[in-house]
């Protein structure tokens, strides 16, 4: 049993109130997933940068981080460090150079997130208290999507938490099991996908990323998984534009989805969504098995 949310925001004025809204609905997700948790929020990008979500994978820390990347560029570089996490901005083509560095330098240290806009974190503990450890109530953005995770069959770690990224701005979040992955995973991995971790729910990540690396819509590469991929799931996807929901054609794992003039919500259940703004009047309904839900910001 998991737990997973969604928010993303048709009326600008939402948007600096994006992290407490969508902190309030990880939070009552609390018991569905106590074990770990993770987010990411799609905040302000500019077209020269990338922003790199960084974290140290054996608990170094990563004061002084942000200090060594500047002497390996030889670059002032903005950065915001969030508890476990730094987020730095560097230019995109010093991209692949940071990479290597930091192969070399401080092997230690895994790219969580890559992209213009999105920002991703993800820790142990309770949920609630990892929201407020990264502060994701004071963050805005356009669009954001969460996790909560009671692990099943694997281990309580950093690394299979989710949500997973396998593309720049590209992240998922899962609830459920896929029967066929190790088969997945062989055809991703010789697609030159990269899958750092056994988990299910990041090859289904790097399933879309192969499938929107090939000219895909983010609707589309959802469609094509409903050939490709088997067992129970139910993903909520976000892209630097886009966000969608997904549910297998049982369905058996739980589903909300809630509309207004100002905002589309996802919920593992209807309480997740209970204390948003305007919802005694939204349009709430259960996803239908086997169809897609898909938005792109204009």
């Amino acid at each position: 049993m998991c737990g997973i949310v969604g928010l993303f925001l048709k009326d600008k004025s939402l948007e600096p109130k994006l992290g407490e809204m969508l902190s309030g609905m990880l939070t009552v997700m609390c018991d569905r997933g106590p074990d770990s948790a993770g987010f990411a929020v799609y905040g302000a990008g500019q077209g020269t940068e990338v922003k790199l979500t960084l974290r140290s994978s054996d608990g170094q820390s990563i004061d002084g981080l942000k200090a060594d990347l500047e002497k390996a560029l030889g670059l002032k570089l903005n950065a915001t460090q969030r508890d476990t996490h730094l987020v730095v901005a560097i230019p995109s083509d010093k991209e692949e150079a940071t990479r290597v560095f930091l192969s070399k330098a401080r092997p230690d240290v895994k790219v969580v997130g890559a992209g213009q806009r999105m920002e991703l974190f993800k820790e142990v503990g309770l949920p609630s208290d990892v929201a407020d450890r990264f502060g994701l109530s004071a963050m805005s953005g356009t669009h954001g999507i969460g996790h909560t995770r009671m692990a099943t069959e694997s281990a309580v770690t950093t690394n299979g938490a989710h949500p997973f990224s396998t593309g720049a701005d590209q992240c998922l979040v899962h609830n459920g099991s896929l029967s066929n992955h190790n088969a997945v995973r062989r055809t991703l991995v010789r697609e030159g996908v990269s899958i750092e971790t056994e988990n299910d729910s990041e090859v289904a990540a790097g399933y879309l990323t192969w499938k929107m690396r090939d000219g895909a819509s983010l609707k589309q590469a959802l469609e094509s998984s409903l050939d490709d991929l088997d067992g129970f799931y139910t993903f909520v996807v976000g892209t630097e534009t886009g966000f969608a929901v997904l549910r297998d054609p049982i369905a058996c794992k739980p589903a909300v989805m809630a509309e207004t003039d100002g905002y589309v919500a996802f919920g593992s259940e209807y309480r997740a969504l209970a204390g948003l703004p305007g919802i005694e009047t939204a349009r709430v309904w259960e996803p239908e098995p086997a169809t897609v839900y898909a938005w792109e910001r204009q």
